[in-house]
């Protein structure tokens, strides 16, 4: 009769030889589930995509004039309504025109007396010139005579100038707008002293339509895309300016890119771009913050990953899973230049015609086999 230990090791080696199995078997069954995974690819493609990017701006007045006196005196009387349309050369101001009205007055005076002395000069001339001819008056006297005819003709010129100094400051008594546009308030009210070299404007006025709108773009962004221009793969655009405003809502009607300066901020390093948006209902002020999409070229060759299906390795390096020739999964590191949409835009990494992983990535391991299919429509586009 079998010893208490040899039935018990009768008994536990055919356990120990069933849980073998069994675990074989489940490592079978795991391994044929890891390699039956499916997954759903996309198939990279080159396509024609139109690049643009959002930038910060400000809106500015397409004309802006500071008004300001080039008389000095006291202001009578304010000849606008604040906040109103002014049109160019409308008064506004009317500074006390007494002094300067007296200075017309006087100036008139001497040009009279200039031109009567002009006369008197002018008929002693002749008559020395004819006396001369006969040898009755020395050639010295009708040499003055003629020299003072010409010095009464100067002065007669100065008087006539003094005259046009005087007429023109009096008419500058009346202060005009020298552009159209939206006038503000008035800075300085009746019987303030104004000074013909003062600093501080009277009034502000504004053309608002159409409106300018500076978009600032760092320096490495312009000359990257002049890059991309000069070596062919991105053409210019010719794609109209849209305008965010700062409460998150679109202005409804676009603008055209007019200028680049043509130098870079030297503290910012940015370079601004120039947009005009026709302005009908006033709704942009100047000053108010916007965000402007810019139009700048299209890309010919242009490749586009879902951001969605894209990890990042310990140092930032954007990676993908994709799928090679034999059906077998390895993750691809590639360099995003920029986003599109909800994309990246591929700079290299990634050629067009790989398969790339967008759906069934949770628990893909390096090299694993894998059954393939088409991703959903909705996933291509994501």
């Amino acid at each position: 009769m079998p010893a208490a230990g040899d039935r018990c090791r009768c008994i536990c080696l055919p356990l120990l030889l069933l849980a073998g199995v069994l675990a074989g078997c489940s490592g079978k069954q795991d391994a044929t589930a890891r390699q039956a995974a499916t997954v759903g690819v996309i198939t990279l493609q080159s396509q024609r995509v139109a690049l643009d990017t959002e930038l910060p701006g400000r809106t500015v007045a397409s004309e802006q004039s500071e008004v300001r006196p080039q008389v000095s005196g006291i202001l009578l009387k304010r000849l606008f309504t604040e906040g109103a349309q002014v049109r160019a050369g409308q008064p506004l101001f009317q500074i006390e025109p007494t002094l300067y009205q007296a200075a017309a007055h006087e100036a008139q005076a001497n040009l009279a007396t200039a031109e009567a002395a002009l006369v008197a000069a002018k008929l002693r001339a002749e008559r020395y010139r004819q006396l001369g001819k006969t040898r009755l008056v020395a050639q010295q006297d009708v040499d003055d005579a003629q020299a003072s005819y010409e010095q009464t003709l100067a002065a007669r010129q100065a008087h006539r100038a003094a005259l046009d100094t005087a007429r023109t400051q009096l008419r500058f008594a009346t202060v005009d707008a020298p552009i159209s546009g939206r006038i503000g308030r008035a800075r300085f009210t009746p019987g303030a002293l104004v000074t013909a070299s003062q600093t501080d404007a009277i009034a502000k006025i504004q053309r608002l339509d159409p409106m300018n709108v500076d978009i600032t773009q760092s320096g490495s962004q312009f000359l990257a895309l002049r890059r991309a221009i000069a070596g062919g793969g991105v053409q210019p655009s010719t794609t109209q300016v849209s305008l965010k405003l700062s409460d998150g809502s679109d202005y409804p009607l676009p603008g055209t890119l007019e200028f680049a300066d043509i130098d870079v901020d030297e503290t910012t390093g940015s370079v601004t771009l120039r947009a005009r948006f026709p302005n009908p209902d006033g709704q942009l002020l100047p000053g108010m913050y916007v965000r402007a999409r810019v139009g700048q070229g299209v890309h010919q060759q242009a490749l586009l990953v879902p951001q969605s299906v894209v990890d990042r390795t310990p140092r930032g390096e954007a990676q993908v899973w994709v799928v090679e020739d034999d059906n077998t999964v390895h993750q691809r590191q590639f360099i995003a230049s920029r986003a599109v949409g909800h994309q990246w835009l591929v700079a290299e990494g990634l050629k067009p015609g790989e398969r790339v992983v967008v759906d069934g990535r949770q628990d893909l391991v390096e090299g694993a086999s894998v059954t393939v299919k088409p991703a959903a429509a909705g996933r291509r586009q994501d």
